[in-house]
């Protein structure tokens, strides 16, 4: 199986689904995969939430393309961003900034 990137990703959708004439459409179908994945992990459905994730994730590379953005490199740089930042922990694995 080949590893896949944002690039390879994005010329599939693309192929497969053509251009995109509104990324705002992007964003609203992640939303529907963000509750798919919601549901997978009130299950607990395991095989699920892998597929679910993917699909957000396929969704975001897409619209970070549309942007000429690179989400990996974006994620490095904010990664580096949120080391530097002092974090209140909520206790449930979640934070924010102070």
């Amino acid at each position: 199986m080949p590893t896949e990137n944002q690039a390879s990703i994005c010329r599939w959708a693309d192929d497969t689904f053509g251009p995109v004439a509104d990324p705002v459409a992007l964003v609203d179908r992640a939303m529907m995969e963000m509750q798919e994945l919601r549901e997978a992990v009130e299950a607990s459905d395991l095989a699920e939430i892998g597929k679910e994730s993917a699909d957000v994730m396929i969704l975001l590379y897409r619209l970070a393309e549309q942007f000429d953005q690179n989400l990996n490199e974006q994620t490095d740089a904010k990664m580096v961003i949120n080391r530097g930042r002092v974090w209140r922990a909520k206790g449930d694995g979640t934070g924010s900034h102070i």
